[in-house]
């Protein structure tokens, strides 16, 4: 990625007029205002900002005077205050300050406030982030010439990179996570100062790891932040499981070894980053089901690697502290992946197949992995000689509006008790199911009056014991 430094005309373009009111507000009341972090880099780089954040002179509690009932003090102790502007969008406002020694890995145990921009500007991560930007005034401040490595496509610590990484563990998450999304490379005296400070890094919550790891695997291509992370040990701190796929060959079917095909994979398989989290776990599997190739030597297979893998993955979202449904959606996806499509599949096997990966969303979810799948091969494969037809008979399945779950039915189970005169128990599920079963090869049958005669035929009463 090319960053050509913008002027202040064109960053000022790009402040909102609510953000100015703000800016203005401080500077009428003798304050300095500056846009600072990555919403500038952002602006500098011809990216839409995330987000707003001003720098100033004022002190907390001069903020939460000047702004009132628009000021809420979310992190006083640490100098910030958020501001929300008439548009209602909060901007965090926070006074320049320099900071005492880090002990937890992630926040100093004092915080002083100082007069100066520029020692503010010292305390920060990689320079691209320590620029500042005077929007009334049309003035750049860029004391550690962070343009010029946004110029040059380079991420670089502010100072030595080993006392920036010592202070919070999250930022050579960061470093690389900006890497992929920006398409930019570290810096080597940065990059070396990453496996030094792995210490540190251990220190780090799973929620800030796994918020990392989302934005990463959001960027265009993941593999270049993934890459990173395997050389600088972070991957081996995050998901070790991964690196067992290093040098796992496979076979002829694959150009890659497992590892090297799990990274393109990912870049091939388009999608949020929970589908994207599912296509690098997708054969975390593999390398624990790893057998020699019958009439192939040096050739591996892989039998039921989705279901090693799956226990894997359903570990590892435990481990980052995923959402429940993410987690099962992830999971859903390493187990479900090794679908093969035979053109004697009736259109009940069809069904069955579409409500086994969890209608049409799983469907599509797995489909994109399988798409991705197939490009990460490495050998120029089109998708579609794998997909086209399934997608078909698929598609031609659908327009038949067929039930695909229990709820689907045109009887629930309180109509099975007052058809069968039986008490609430288990084996309303079952009779449940089994109607579904006989929808799913024949979705006529989904009408009320012909559900309630199969629902007796089913259904097999106690005999009596005899006396």
């Amino acid at each position: 990625m090319t960053v050509t430094p913008a002027s202040p005309e064109a960053l000022l373009a790009q402040v909102p007029p609510d953000v100015l009111a703000i800016c203005r507000r401080l500077r009428g009341s003798g304050h300095q205002a500056h846009l600072v972090g990555g919403g500038v880099r952002d602006m500098i780089a011809g990216r839409p900002p995330a987000d707003f954040d001003l720098a100033t002179d004022a002190r907390p509690d001069a903020v939460v005077a000047l702004f009132r009932t628009f000021a809420i003090p979310t992190g006083l102790k640490h100098g910030t205050v958020t501001v929300l502007t008439e548009t209602r969008r909060p901007v965090e406002v926070t006074t320049f300050r320099g900071e005492g020694e880090y002990l937890d890995g992630r926040r100093p145990t004092s915080v002083t406030y100082v007069d100066s921009l520029d020692e503010d500007l010292g305390r920060r991560d990689f320079t691209m982030n320590a620029i500042a930007y005077d929007p009334l005034a049309g003035v750049v401040t860029d004391p550690y010439d962070g343009q010029g490595d946004l110029a040059r496509g380079l991420i670089r610590a502010v100072g030595d990179p080993l006392v920036r990484f010592r202070e919070d563990g999250l930022r050579p998450m960061r470093g690389v996570r900006q890497a992929a999304q920006l398409e930019f490379e570290i810096a080597p005296p940065t990059l070396a100062a990453i496996p030094q400070t792995l210490d540190v890094f251990r220190k780090v919550s799973a929620e800030r790891i796994r918020d990392e790891l989302f934005k990463m695997l959001a960027a265009r291509r993941p593999s270049r932040g993934l890459a990173l992370m395997h050389t600088t040990g972070l991957l081996g701190e995050v998901i070790p499981e991964l690196l067992e796929g290093v040098g796992c060959t496979q076979n002829r079917f694959h150009k890659h070894d497992v590892f090297e095909h799990t990274l393109s994979v990912v870049d091939e398989t388009g999608g949020d980053p929970v589908l994207r989290l599912g296509a690098l776990l997708h054969d975390v599997g593999k390398p624990r089901a790893r057998q020699p190739r019958e009439g192939a030597p040096g050739e591996y297979s892989f039998f039921k690697h989705e279901y090693v893998g799956a226990e894997m993955a359903d570990a590892i979202c435990r481990r980052l502290k995923l959402a429940n449904a993410d987690r099962e959606r992830v999971v859903a996806l390493v187990k479900n992946h090794m679908f093969f499509y035979m053109p004697d599949w009736s259109d009940g096997t069809i069904r069955r197949f579409v409500r086994r990966v969890g209608g049409q969303e799983g469907l599509a979810d797995l489909f994109a992995l399988r798409e991705g799948d197939v490009r990460g091969r490495g050998f120029g494969e089109n998708p579609d000689v794998e997909l086209g037809e399934l997608r078909r008979r698929i598609s031609e399945v659908a327009h038949e509006d067929a039930a695909l779950k229990v709820t689907d039915l045109a009887i629930d189970g309180r109509d099975v008790m007052r058809i069968l005169g039986i008490p609430p128990s288990r084996e309303i599920g079952v009779l449940l199911e089994r109607l579904l079963e006989r929808v799913l090869d024949d979705p006529s049958l989904n009408e009320r009056e012909k559900l309630e005669a199969l629902l007796r035929e089913l259904h097999q009463p106690p005999k009596k014991q005899k006396n």
